[in-house]
């Protein structure tokens, strides 16, 4: 029977981790988008829905992502992306309690447990009288808690355990943290679907976030020291991506960038994806948009549809692909770096003695559904649609789009409407550095044909966990364990499976080693959230890069809100701030 569920968004105060509900909304989708949801899809689906909002660019994924040596994102020309300073303090690891992008993480990642548990009590008691698909829905609902528990975890050392509303919730750290979510996720695997579709967790994820727990446990047991990693631990990753390898459920995606398209919904790669076909009213293009050029306009069809000048590359990230690939150019010799889409005609690839005021007749024409940006990482003059002076997208004689070099339009630079965007590998704080062209740009998620304005309505799947980064954990596992044989060949697998650009499929590697296979998480797994943890668990996030200096050990836990510790100051002692704030 249909039924409306209210759902109530339980007020982040931590001695009652939401106890106190300062606002009842009401959420009425489905995970099939079928109206007024049936009761059990209805009390999942908002916390399903607010995992891809938890990731968001100036949420969980900002601040895990410019926190680390892949990215930098400056103070754009003087003019764009200050907000307060919280990304350069991120950036160099200056953070403070009252940091707005540190603030919006934990409030979207604690709103987001609390919907974990508000639809694990409205599936309980269903799941009890006998309803198998309640109970089905309720693994998934703790297997969601667990994980979204570890992400507390990783980034602040500290989770919040409670099993019910009414309760205060106890706070847990170290191996105690460890244990509780362990035992959450053991509840689960053996129980949970392996069969549901895109967007739904299942035994196979359950078994990823296992493999991830062990191996991470070192670090999250003893966050300021140097990882212990246990002979035991480690035959656990493996054991658990032994699972989901043999599962015979999962293949590489032969092109790497098919990964984060439009239908990614059904690459056989994936294993958690955030489902962002449309019935959530949460989907996002922010991965997308995030970093490229604010005067590139991606999709032709929709006019508002443009970047934002946000983050870019640090040079130090690139050097490590240059410092790999020695004299050969990484976007020839690796698929993962670069993807050629913007077909430019051989004789107007030469912009000698051009700019955007002598240009009129140097472009090509398009359809605008046919029309593709570079992806991975863009270097030089990007190529795209322009704007008339009626705000129209230019257009050929056949109503085809024109394609020209993309002029600058937007900041206050020397080169503002009269040169073309020229990203070069310099970004900083400098005045040279902050320009709103400096930086190379990633282009790994592609532009949505379904996002007629960046924020919004993207089609493209955000990627929580693939198969790459299974082969890549058991890799490390075995590595840890002494087995380099092992180790080198689940790497090679990962490098030579790139196949549908054989020109651009990396070469299998001689040997293996920590720094080198370090290395290679930062190829296969850059600008997905994973490079800050692992930076900590190599041992290399007091190290120099970009505009960061900063050594202090302390600052690999980001420090606790200082709103969240005055909410808390009712219960002397409740909430103490991380070390080092």
């Amino acid at each position: 029977m249909k039924s409306r569920i209210l759902i109530f968004l339980l007020a982040i105060n931590l001695v009652n981790w939401g106890c106190t509900d300062l606002e009842e909304e009401v959420l009425d989708e489905s995970l099939t988008g079928s109206g007024q949801a049936e009761a059990i899809s209805g009390a999942i689906a908002p916390a399903y829905g607010q995992v891809s909002w938890t990731w968001r660019h100036t949420n969980y994924y900002g601040l895990q992502l410019i926190a680390a040596d892949e990215a930098i994102l400056p103070y754009r020309g003087g003019t764009d992306w200050f907000d307060g300073g919280k990304f350069l303090a991120t950036h160099q690891h200056l953070i403070t309690p009252s940091n707005d992008l540190v603030g919006s993480s934990w409030n979207e990642l604690t709103k987001n447990v609390s919907r974990a548990l508000t639809a694990i009590e409205v599936l309980t008691p269903m799941a009890n009288d006998g309803n198998q698909e309640a109970a089905g829905a309720l693994y998934e609902m703790k297997a969601l808690r667990g994980y979204l528990n570890m992400l507390m975890l990783d980034s602040w050392g500290l989770i919040f355990k409670k099993e019910n509303s009414s309760q205060q919730s106890e706070i847990l750290r170290g191996q105690e943290a460890i244990d509780y979510i362990e035992a959450e996720l053991l509840e689960v695997v053996d129980v949970i679907n392996d069969d549901k579709g895109p967007g739904r967790l299942t035994k196979s994820a359950v078994q990823g976030f296992l493999a991830r727990l062990y191996l991470n446990a070192p670090v999250y047991r003893d966050p300021y020291g140097t990882p212990s990693f246990s002979t035991e631990e480690m035959n656990k990753v493996i054991q658990y991506c032994d699972a989901i390898i043999g599962s015979g459920k999962f293949g590489f995606s032969p092109e790497y960038f098919d990964l984060f398209n439009d239908d990614n919904n059904s690459n056989q790669e994936l294993i958690f994806a955030l489902d962002q076909r449309g019935v959530l009213n949460r989907e996002h293009s922010r991965w997308a948009y995030w970093s490229i050029a604010g005067s590139m306009f991606p999709r032709p069809e929709f006019p508002s549809a443009d970047g934002t000048d946000g983050p870019a590359f640090t040079s130090d990230f690139i050097e490590t692909w240059i410092d790999a690939y020695g004299s050969v150019d990484p976007a020839e010799a690796d698929a993962r770096f670069y993807q050629r889409n913007a077909d430019v005609p051989a004789d107007l690839q030469d912009l000698t003695g051009l700019s955007p005021l002598n240009d009129e007749d140097h472009y090509y024409c398009v359809t605008p559904e046919e029309f593709e940006i570079d992806r991975g990482v863009l270097r030089g003059v990007p190529w795209g649609p322009r704007k008339g002076t009626d705000g129209a997208f230019l257009t050929c004689d056949d109503g085809r789009t024109r394609i020209y070099p993309v002029k600058q339009i937007k900041g206050n630079g020397p080169d503002k409407d009269v040169d073309y965007v020229n990203h070069t590998m310099q970004v900083d704080f400098t005045n040279e550095g902050r320009a709103h062209k400096a930086g190379y740009r990633a282009s790994k998620y592609q532009f949505s044909h379904t996002s007629p304005n960046g924020n919004n309505y993207s089609s493209v799947d955000l990627v929580m966990m693939r198969l790459a980064e299974i082969y890549l954990m058991r890799a490390e596992a075995k590595l840890r364990n002494g087995d380099n044989a092992g180790a080198l060949a689940d790497i090679n697998a990962v490098r030579t499976s790139r196949t549908a650009r054989p020109s651009q499929t990396p070469a299998a590697l001689a040997s293996i080693d920590l720094d080198i296979l370090f290395r290679e998480r930062g190829f296969e797994l850059y600008w997905e959230g994973f490079r800050r943890g692992d930076q900590i668990r190599f041992g290399k996030y007091e190290d120099s890069w970009t505009e960061k200096t900063d050594t202090d050990v302390h600052h690999r836990l980001f420090p606790i809100p200082q709103s969240a510790i005055d909410g808390a100051s009712s219960v002397e002692g409740y909430l103490i701030q991380n070390e080092g704030y």
